[in-house]
């Protein structure tokens, strides 16, 4: 990641775009505070079940969050303090367990999250630093406190009594990075020269709701920030690191808001297109394993990469970006943990036939532990990091308009969300669904007047209704993904129905992906497991090895794709409902077995290119991939007879 300064843009051209305009420009949509939106029913769930896995319990027996330094402990990870857990204290903190906690209303975690921001705040030192450093030799770099940053921002959206503590704090801390920044480069090394775009988001943050007589110093460390970091622009054709490109996806349209630049936001769009392009994955990410690594199925995605979430759609609009963030939580995400949330893995492969030590290692830059699901295989960051995933994607669901008149659901699921839009027009929206696994959603609003409300009609959607207030049901018409519904004082309630048609992915060597609206679905191989490792203090943590115990060499004939639709008779889904077996959709498809070969003893090689079938065709199953822990996700096609 280091890089000279000649590689650095000049000042003149990053900010040429903002002659003549000053401040920063508007988002196009709003997030709503912490504790606005809320889950229910399957997705309320969901995040129980992470409470009370791994997420939930490793302030009891994980070094790195049980005796992290950042509360006077002896364990750190390395000399940056970038460690995801720093956002975190006892249950995986501030940036995955702030949310977590409000959401699911657990005391306990809120109280955690607590202290841990007294004691970041009480040791704050005279200089304005923040953090394990404080009456240390320890070197200072500017990247660890971003995550920080973040969890006490939450932490004062949902209780606006620790706003003064807070900004005051940071404020503290953005004259002094500004010193530093200025002083060449101080604090700076190639982590924080790749993330800087955090830092400019909490210095929005400050600028949009807190700007206290200070709009030229943030204005002025948002462009030492990008002066001095990774010019994203030139890099999204670059052999990359993976979680480094996520993070760089917001640098973009965050610069956009001080340059007031369009090129920035025309070459974040291409960007991400190129991104998918030339790494995309049919669970809706990209591969990454370490660095991005192309569209071959062996290779892997990284957990922390798929937990970190663009926020593009609230600068630029585009429902690209919402359609795919959907994609990745309702499939990738959930395939890359146990059912029950206690173990994880570090990379997922579409094709992945074992979790195990794999020899010989399909992963360029990382080892061959890497897809074992357990507490912390390869590296531990994704053990600290993944909670934010859900939480994340739940608190994004609504945001309003720029002018905060209307209201709109951007991620559909099961929500209740409570605000107050402007001209204190308080509004409630409940959403009743077991969406993605539905293709119907009933929505009930409450308002004290009159307004438009909008929600999102995903691109896969074919053939969708809407019906308002019992009426008829009239065809979707939706504008850039949203569709309007005019909504009166009092109660309006409307039912969506959003069907969507079979499709098939190509994918290379021939093979195909499979699809129907959010959900990519693959062939479940059933599986054995075995504990590698058990942790001493917390016997539910462990290192798990699971291997095949049927074939899985098959091609299938996509013209035979059926779609089966179980749903539960108590209207209630399963818990949890991301493990084998569970999720009432599926799909039959005729398929032959195949010589496929095995690459060394543990992952398959490339999907044959029109192969021959070695036996009798029979019909298999396919499930959500995010259900899966052993899967086929991209298949050899042959045509049946």
């Amino acid at each position: 990641m280091a890089r000279s300064f000649a590689f650095l843009l000049t000042i003149s051209s990053l900010f040429s775009g903002s002659l003549g305009q000053t401040g920063l420009a508007p988002k196009q949509y709003l997030s709503l505070p912490l504790g606005n939106i809320r889950p229910t029913g399957w997705l309320y769930d969901q995040l129980m079940v992470q409470t009370n896995g791994l997420a939930g319990h490793e302030h009891e027996f994980y070094d790195y969050v049980s005796e992290t330094d950042w509360m006077g402990g002896p364990s750190y990870y390395s000399s940056l303090e970038e460690g995801y857990w720093i956002s975190t204290l006892l249950v995986i903190m501030f940036n995955a367990m702030v949310p977590n906690g409000i959401l699911v209303n657990n005391s306990g975690i809120i109280q955690r999250t607590q202290e841990f921001l007294d004691y970041v705040l009480d040791h704050q030192d005279s200089t304005g630093w923040m953090g394990p450093e404080v009456n240390t030799t320890k070197p200072r770099y500017l990247w660890g406190r971003y995550p920080f940053m973040f969890g006490a921002i939450q932490m004062v959206e949902y209780n606006p009594d620790l706003t003064d503590s807070v900004v005051d704090a940071l404020y503290k801390f953005v004259t002094l990075a500004n010193q530093m920044l200025h002083d060449n480069a101080e604090g700076i090394e190639p982590w924080t020269q790749t993330r800087w775009e955090d830092f400019v988001i909490t210095l929005q943050w400050l600028y949009d709701f807190h700007p206290n007589g200070n709009e030229a110093l943030l204005i002025d460390t948002m462009e030492q920030l990008k002066y001095t970091g990774v010019p994203w622009e030139q890099v999204f054709e670059a052999q990359w690191h993976g979680v480094n490109m996520a993070e760089g996806l917001k640098a973009l349209p965050a610069t956009y808001r001080f340059t007031h630049n369009q090129s920035d936001l025309d070459r974040a769009s291409e960007g991400w297109d190129l991104l998918f392009q030339y790494h995309g994955r049919p669970s809706g990410i990209y591969a990454a394993d370490e660095y991005l690594a192309g569209l071959e199925a062996v290779r892997g995605t990284e957990l922390c990469l798929v937990v970190v979430r663009s926020y593009l759609y609230q600068v630029i609009g585009d429902p690209k970006y919402v359609d795919r963030v959907e994609r990745i939580a309702y499939n990738a995400l959930p395939a890359e943990l146990t059912g029950d949330f206690w173990s994880r893995q570090y990379l997922q492969q579409q094709n992945q036939i074992a979790a195990k030590n794999m020899s010989p290692n399909p992963f360029a830059n990382d080892g061959p532990y890497s897809n074992v699901f357990g507490l912390e295989p390869n590296y531990p960051c994704c053990t600290v990091n993944h909670p934010q995933g859900w939480p994340k994607f739940i608190t994004n669901a609504f945001v309003t308009t720029a002018d905060q008149s209307s209201l709109a659901q951007v991620y559909l699921g099961p929500f209740q969300t409570e605000t107050t839009l402007a001209t204190e027009n308080p509004v409630t929206v409940t959403v009743n669904t077991i969406y993605p696994f539905s293709d119907s959603l009933n929505t009930t609003i409450t308002a004290a007047k009159a307004f438009t409300y909008y929600v999102r009609i995903p691109s896969w959607v074919v053939n969708g209704t809407i019906s308002i207030n019992g009426g008829k049901p009239t065809a979707v018409s939706p504008n850039n993904g949203l569709q309007a519904v005019p909504v009166k004082a009092g109660t309006t309630t409307f039912t969506l129905n959003l069907p969507a048609e079979i499709t098939t992915e190509s994918r290379p060597h021939g093979s195909i992906a499979v699809h129907r609206g959010p959900l990519h679905y693959a062939f479940d191989i059933s599986r054995t497991s075995k504990v590698l490792t058990e942790n001493a203090e917390q016997p539910l943590a462990k290192d798990l090895e699971f291997d095949a115990t049927t074939a899985w060499e098959y091609a299938i004939d996509p013209s035979t794709l059926q779609f089966v639709n179980k749903p539960p008779a108590s209207g209630t889904l399963p818990s949890p409902v991301f493990d084998s077996g569970l999720p009432p959709l599926s799909m039959t498809v005729t398929a032959c077995p195949i010589n496929w070969p095995v690459a060394g003893s543990t992952f398959a090689s490339s999907p044959p290119t029109n192969p021959a079938c070695t036996g009798a065709q029979k019909t298999i199953t396919l499930t959500p991939y995010g259900a899966t822990k052993l899967r086929i996700g991209e298949f050899p096609v042959f045509t049946a007879k």
